[in-house]
């Protein structure tokens, strides 16, 4: 099995895929506070709790692939990837296959989920297109008709946006960000309501007018992230969201950077046995050890 992680600002996203049918299939995910001062023990026991609730084991994974854009916490990972899973994790950086010319001044400051986002989307939806992915930042990424990343934008996350406006505004208390029923508002919470999620609106429709413009044609919009399908809806550019775009760009890298052979049913069975019983009797020695 695969395992995918997707370390964002605000959060982790996990999936775990099955690689031994005829093509890949999602088994499970979970979506994780990221905690940059967590230790790998803690973030181990997290994914392997996960695990055991979904009926499954350490064990069955042989497989890691990493986007992160939090550096602090990508050696702590690397650390459970390791401990926990015994396995080597692929990173999203460069050296690694994309397969997706990057045609900016400097590849490297590129975000790798931005990447992914990219090479997922055209992937499955063609070109021309542009990914908006809502999260902590809300990106724009712009991808040619030829598979091309031709660059994008960042603007302040919607979340940020609120707790900007929250925390310099000694009068307006924190409200729950939703679509309101009208635009004019009649009541103080209404008022924020309609300013931040129809502002918010012509932030990402404003962008994206201008980037159909210089592009010269209509391009697909996908929309990803933790607020998509909150903000898709009145988006008059957004015509596709995709929940787990990001996860599936991390399975087709790789996909392409695979050298090793793929391991046989029997063996994995037996890995994942082996695996699984290691991890057991580690719980049951630490257990005795604490034990008056």
């Amino acid at each position: 099995m695969l395992l995918a992680l997707d370390v964002g600002n605000t959060n982790t996203v996990l999936g775990l895929y099955r690689l031994d049918g005829e093509k890949p299939e999602l088994a499970a995910h979970w979506r994780v506070t990221t905690h940059r001062n967590q230790t790998a023990d803690e973030y181990g026991v997290l994914f392997v709790n996960l695990f055991e609730m979904n009926g499954m084991a350490p064990g069955q994974v042989h497989h890691i692939i990493i986007s992160s854009v939090v550096p602090p916490v990508e050696s702590t990972l690397r650390q459970v990837c390791e401990n926990y899973f015994h396995v080597q994790p692929l990173f999203v950086e460069p050296g690694i296959k994309t397969g997706m010319p990057v045609l900016v001044d400097n590849p490297t400051e590129l975000g790798a989920d931005r990447l992914v986002n990219a090479i997922a989307a055209f992937e499955r939806y063609g070109g021309p297109c542009v990914v908006v992915d809502f999260g902590t930042a809300t990106t724009f990424d712009v991808i040619s008709a030829r598979g091309e990343y031709l660059g994008g934008a960042i603007a302040p996350g919607l979340g940020i946006s609120a707790d900007a406006l929250f925390s310099h505004a000694a009068r307006l208390g924190r409200i729950d960000i939703r679509r309101p029923a009208k635009v004019i508002g009649t009541n103080t919470v209404t008022h924020l309501q309609s300013g931040l999620y129809y502002g918010y609106i012509g932030l990402v429709d404003g962008i994206l007018a201008r980037m159909v413009a210089e592009l010269g044609t209509q391009p697909r919009v996908i929309a990803t992230g933790g607020l998509a399908r909150q903000i898709s809806e009145d988006s008059r550019y957004i015509s596709e969201i995709d929940d787990m775009l990001t996860l599936d760009g991390l399975l087709i890298l790789f996909e392409r950077n695979r050298t090793a052979r793929p391991r046989s049913r029997a063996n994995d069975s037996k890995a994942g046995d082996e695996a699984s019983r290691k991890h057991n009797t580690h719980v049951d020695a630490t257990i005795r050890e604490r034990q008056p």
